[in-house]
């Protein structure tokens, strides 16, 4: 078993989408409507690795969780970050910065033993952790 996507609910999908293709190099795999609940999906695909990232915008949504750090989120059950694995977390912590992120907490070593990490916001508050092994 592996795991196949993450679900983000998000405001702006058209945004929330160039957002992540052009943040993590993810591509759209489909995009879906599903006119009895007015619910719009679009997944988008890492075509190297094969993780997904589903968007899905409902009209009428409101903000959930939108934790300011880690450590606030998880006084919240239920899912509090999406987590990428990458090779140079410098490099894209700065670059995800200059494509609209917000630094929540700056490259540095991870509780884990011999992994760095950091965490940003992305345009619509949703918290993501970057982690380099």
């Amino acid at each position: 078993m592996r795991l196949d996507h993450v679900g983000l609910n998000v405001a702006d999908l058209a945004a929330a989408e160039s957002w992540y293709c052009t943040a993590f190099g993810l591509e759209r795999e489909l995009a879906v409507r599903i006119d009895v609940v007015d619910l719009d999906i679009v997944m988008l695909k890492n075509r190297q690795f094969g993780h997904r990232v589903e968007l899905l915008h409902r009209p009428g949504s409101g903000p959930g969780l939108r934790a300011a750090n880690p450590a606030e989120a998880v006084l919240t059950e239920g899912f509090g970050h999406i987590a990428f694995d990458v090779a140079d977390l410098d490099g894209t912590h700065q670059a995800l910065l200059g494509r609209g992120a917000r630094e929540v907490m700056p490259p540095q070593p991870s509780p884990e033993p011999g992994v760095r990490m950091s965490f940003l916001a992305d345009p619509e508050g949703n918290l993501i952790e970057l982690v380099e092994r």
